[in-house]
């Protein structure tokens, strides 16, 4: 095992970012692929307010695992610039600290989730035919997140260690057995909003077995005693220190969400919820393998930080930086060619795909820049930098989208068209920003200099 994260700071970069991210990228690519088919279900078995209710409850689970990948982000920071600095012993009181903190967090998130179901579901903008729709699909959906964000936060720790592909099959097990269940369940059982649930929560369970069994195995250098279970103020410090950022990048979205709609309600309608519920699930499927690049980039850069490899860490972010770009460019070109075929694909319902596909066309334009802003943050938190992932994590959606959304409609496009248009304002403004911060950064610590160039740290 060793040898798995030695090669962090030996094999060649690209070799490194292909079998580190190819995994993490198709377990993104399956995630998101879920989500697209989950909705499609739904939408095409239940009707427009089943999709309009996994609106709702999406961005609630999104919010509880923000905080799995805040305990999994800052962990794996940890631990990789641990094992870049031959810390070997602080691995294991690393990953037991994380095991604990996630276990707390889960069990709290759930318990507040299945007592007040209703109450939360009216927070993040359910109406009143909305509620009784999701009501039976959230309940469920609850009790699964007693365990699933401790999955979230472990694959963090597997890709740490150099183990993507492990990473990889543990997600792809659990989207694997949630599709097949959620067709089972919503088509010849007939079991609607409540069938959709238990596949998920299957589906999670199967994910949870699979983490289970790699952290038993012999494929891990982690080894948990009682004693690694005792929280560290240290450990737990840095770790949601830096973490923050993933909970601001995973939040941030779901805090969005609440205010598009409510937003979108006032304005459109149900029906102006639905398309968003369609379009955020084709973004996300546009975002999570840049996601996945960034989870490969950021071990390589974390240890090789550690190891003050300096050159080796510039090479990285350069190539993980133009790969972020041109997957951008190629999925928004295609999203921006054939957006009534995609939007179609959700829905038969013809008044939902003529009111969503234009709103989708001004949405994506320009995502191609998003690959800028994500790649910036995972640099940040691999280098540890706290306080700028941070700020990088919750620019694009808490930073521009919430306030260009509130203020468009209201002063400037009377209308939910103004909705629609601070998508790619911000997306422009969140990759200008980026920029600016990242060549901060990197002179700070001496990344862009000659020595750094020249490979001499």
């Amino acid at each position: 095992m060793a040898t798995t994260h030695a090669k962090l700071g030996t094999d060649s970069i690209n070799k490194l970012l292909l079998r580190l991210s190819t995994p993490a990228m198709l377990a993104m690519f399956a995630t998101a692929l879920y989500n697209i088919v989950d909705t499609i279900f739904i939408g095409r078995g239940v009707g427009s307010m089943g999709i309009a209710a996994v609106a709702i409850v999406l961005p609630i689970v999104g919010i509880i695992n923000s905080f799995a990948h805040m305990v999994g982000i800052g962990s794996a920071s940890l631990l990789s610039r641990s094992l870049g600095a031959k810390r070997y012993e602080q691995v294991n009181t690393i990953a037991g600290n994380s095991f604990v903190l996630i276990t707390l967090i889960s069990f709290f998130f759930a318990t507040v989730g299945i007592i007040f179901n209703e109450e939360v579901l009216r927070l993040f903008g359910a109406t009143d035919k909305i509620v009784p729709v999701a009501k039976p699909y959230s309940q469920l959906i609850f009790v699964s997140m007693i365990w699933f964000p401790f999955c979230v936060s472990s694959n963090n720790l597997l890709r740490a260690e150099g183990n993507a592909r492990e990473a990889m099959n543990a997600l792809l097990l659990g989207m694997v057995v949630n599709t097949v269940l959620d067709y089972i369940f919503i088509f010849p059982l007939q079991m609607g909003m409540q069938g959709a649930a238990l596949a998920t929560l299957l589906g999670k369970l199967a994910n949870l077995a699979y983490i289970v069994y790699y952290f038993n195995s012999k494929k891990t250098i982690i080894r948990i005693k009682p004693e690694n279970l005792r929280l560290k103020k240290s450990i737990v410090k840095e770790v949601t220190g830096v973490g923050m950022s993933g909970l601001g990048m995973r939040s941030s979205g779901s805090i969005a969400v609440i205010t598009l709609n409510h937003t979108l309600g006032s304005l459109g309608g149900e029906i102006a919820i639905a398309a968003f519920a369609i379009i955020y699930r084709v973004t996300l499927f546009i975002a999570m393998p840049l996601f996945g690049l960034n989870q490969g980039m950021q071990p390589i850069v974390g240890f090789n930080f550690g190891a003050g490899k300096l050159a080796r860490v510039k090479q990285t972010i350069k190539t993980g930086m133009l790969y972020a770009i041109l997957f951008g460019v190629f999925i928004v070109g295609i999203a921006e060619l054939f957006p009534k075929a995609i939007f179609s694909v959700f829905t038969n319902d013809k008044e939902l795909i003529e009111y969503g596909t234009g709103a989708f066309v001004t949405v994506v334009s320009m995502m191609w820049v998003m690959g800028i802003y994500t790649t910036g943050t995972g640099i940040h938190q691999a280098l540890g930098k706290k306080t700028s992932s941070f700020i990088l994590s919750i620019m694009r959606w808490v930073l521009l989208i919430i306030p260009l959304v509130l203020i468009l409609p209201k002063f400037l496009i009377p209308s939910v068209d103004g909705i629609w248009l601070a998508f790619p304002i911000a997306d422009l403004l969140a990759a200008l920003i980026t920029l600016l911060i990242l060549r901060r950064t990197l002179r700070i610590h001496g990344i862009l200099s000659p020595s750094a160039s020249n490979g001499k740290h």
